[in-house]
């Protein structure tokens, strides 16, 4: 007897069709197979039984499941979510959902529904709101589209609203559309601002995002605010239009990413059919994995400035590193898509033509002519050679190494070797300021880490990032330079640390966590191991340098005896290096 709408569901729907709407699937005798959407493959290894309803990959990811799995991974939702999507599919009412799990996740949903209608009919009825819209070049059929609004300038005009529909206040604020007061009442998060609806990528609202309008600027409050995160919303995996673009961006098997709904909604209008935009936060990981599934080539599109051009270099190293096909689309004379679409209607999508590779931007960037002193060339060619270790796909590595020995005419093996010796995960050049540096006189001040340091401190992140690491240290220990032998000491052994000692430790932890997380965790311990070797052999650099210095002090006064005993020691060194 079925009992359960998960059962009725997988009943009524076949996973082979539905799968099929995702995943071109052939057939192969009694099952079905295609590439596996959730890992990269030249042979099909990604199966789908109709006898069973199941599917699995026998590839690399060895991925399996049914239905509600499929879907949720596809998509990168929770399983509620799911349920909801497959139950209007299969045209299943969910009568045996909980009131509990309404509460939890379904409750939320609707009153976001609710206060985007509320929204809406504000906006119809706000002549001057609309007329502001349209002055930032937005067209009334892409308002009525995304459903855009106006939340007025009232503190509570959406809770006596939703409390007039028999919305509890307490479940307003669990929404995130209410806060509570010190004083103990509620009031409106968003007040006097122009109001995007954040949808889930099947198009249920679920969060918000207001621009304030200028009228009511006080400069005590963010242009932008968001929706706080709620059981329904994470911003770290939220694109916005992502609902309405997805099927075009599997078509041309490319995406556009912008900053912003205002940068989205302009080039949406502009024509450009494939781009998303982030919500409130930088790119992370998830986003990447959902574009991932529908396109191979991703066209960053940042503001023209300081921080955009920040923000790109962080994005396309996080995207060459999760395997994409990464290129920029340059603004040039405007400050932001937005605003190239609004004063050169077409030109985004000339310019999306015209973008270029993540590494043709590194070479511009720091290849710029004019650097003549050495030390200057080599940070910039060490820069590129990160970005370049950064890349995912050994050809492309190989490709544009041969085309930077080109460009600088620096030997290609020499530039192999120079690349190894690099911290894989990001490399820190030569101007890394060690944040436990002192002057003579004790007084803290900006000073360039020796390259021993710079390794500490990776390994130090990996031993954080994996567990078990640090007991393999073993007599490693003693080639780590001071203060980070210290935070070793720590992390084996507990040892007490001193309170800029702690806040180099929470640095080193914050960075291994995004780092690391790019290297994935099959690679982790080949660089702990790689870095262990690294380490050991600029100790063994450091002495040598030291005791060349005394040799030419010894030369210099004439010590023959001296210089013959400190020669045979500098040899033994380079042949441990050589070892």
């Amino acid at each position: 007897m079925i009992n359960s709408p998960v059962q009725q569901i997988k009943e009524k729907l076949d996973i082979v069709e539905f799968i099929r709407s995702y995943v071109p699937l052939q057939a192969a005798g009694k099952n079905f197979k295609a590439p596996c959407p959730f890992h990269k493959e030249k042979t099909p290894s990604f199966m789908v039984s109709p006898d069973r309803q199941t599917w699995h990959c026998f590839g690399s990811c060895a991925e399996g499941g049914d239905i509600f799995k499929f879907l949720m991974k596809y998509e990168n939702i929770e399983f509620y979510e799911a349920l909801k999507i497959l139950a209007e599919k299969a045209g299943i009412e969910l009568k045996r959902i909980s009131p509990q799990e309404h509460k939890q996740f379904g409750l939320l949903f609707d009153i976001n529904a609710m206060a985007k209608d509320f929204y809406k009919q504000q906006l119809s009825s706000s002549p001057e709101v609309l007329k502001y819209a349209a002055g930032r070049g937005l067209k009334k059929e892409t308002i009525d589209e995304f459903e855009l609004g106006f939340a007025p300038q009232s503190y509570d005009k959406l809770i006596v609203h939703l409390t007039g529909l028999g919305i509890d206040v307490r479940d307003i604020e669990r929404a995130g559309l209410a806060f509570k007061t010190e004083r103990g009442s509620y009031i409106d998060r968003f007040h006097g601002r122009l109001m995007f609806p954040i949808c889930d990528n099947f198009g249920k609202p679920m969060a918000f995002s207001g621009r304030i309008l200028p009228q009511y600027e006080k400069g005590d409050e963010g242009k932008y605010i968001n929706s706080p995160e709620t059981s329904i919303f994470n911003k770290s995996r939220t694109l916005y239009g992502f609902y309405r673009t997805k099927n075009e961006i599997k078509e041309q098997n490319a995406v556009i990413l912008v900053e912003g709904q205002m940068d989205f909604l302009m080039a949406y209008q502009d024509g450009l059919r494939n781009v998303v935009a982030t919500s409130g936060t930088a790119l992370t990981l998830d986003h990447l994995k959902t574009l991932r599934r529908y396109a191979d080539t991703l066209i960053l599109s940042f503001d023209n400035d300081e921080a955009g051009l920040k923000a790109a270099e962080r994005s396309i190293d996080l995207a060459a590193a999760a395997d994409f096909n990464v290129k920029l689309l340059m603004l040039k004379d405007y400050k932001d898509p937005a605003e190239a679409a609004e004063k050169k209607p077409g030109h985004l999508a000339e310019l999306a033509g015209k973008a270029i590779s993540s590494m043709e931007f590194y070479f511009g960037h720091y290849l710029t002519e004019g650097k003549k002193e050495f030390i200057d060339i080599k940070k910039s060619l060490r820069a590129v050679l990160g970005k370049i270790r950064n890349l995912a796909s050994p050809i492309e590595r190989s490709h544009w190494l041969k085309q930077l020995a080109d460009r600088t005419g620096v030997n290609e093996n020499a530039l192999i070797e120079e690349m190894m010796l690099l911290r894989s995960t990001e490399l820190r050049a030569d101007n890394f300021v060690n944040p436990l540096a002192k002057n003579k006189e004790g007084a803290e001040q900006d000073i360039v880490s020796t390259r021993r340091e710079m390794l500490a401190e990776a390994l130090l992140g990996i031993i954080l990032t994996k567990e078990g690491l640090k007991e393999r240290v073993g007599e490693f220990a003693e080639y780590f330079p001071g203060d980070y032998a210290l935070i070793l000491e720590n992390l084996r052994d507990g040892k007490k640390l001193e309170e800029k000692m702690l806040g180099l430790l929470d640095m080193i932890s914050h960075d291994a966590s995004f780092k690391f997380e790019i290297l994935g965790e099959d690679k982790i311990e080949d660089e702990f191991l790689i870095l262990l070797r690294e380490i050991k052999i600029e100790f063994f650099r450091e002495k040598q340098k030291a005791m060349l210095k005394l040799i030419r002090d010894l030369e210099n006064k004439g010590d023959e005896a001296g210089v013959e005993n400190f020669l045979k020691e500098f040899q033994d060194l380079s042949r441990i290096i050589s070892e």
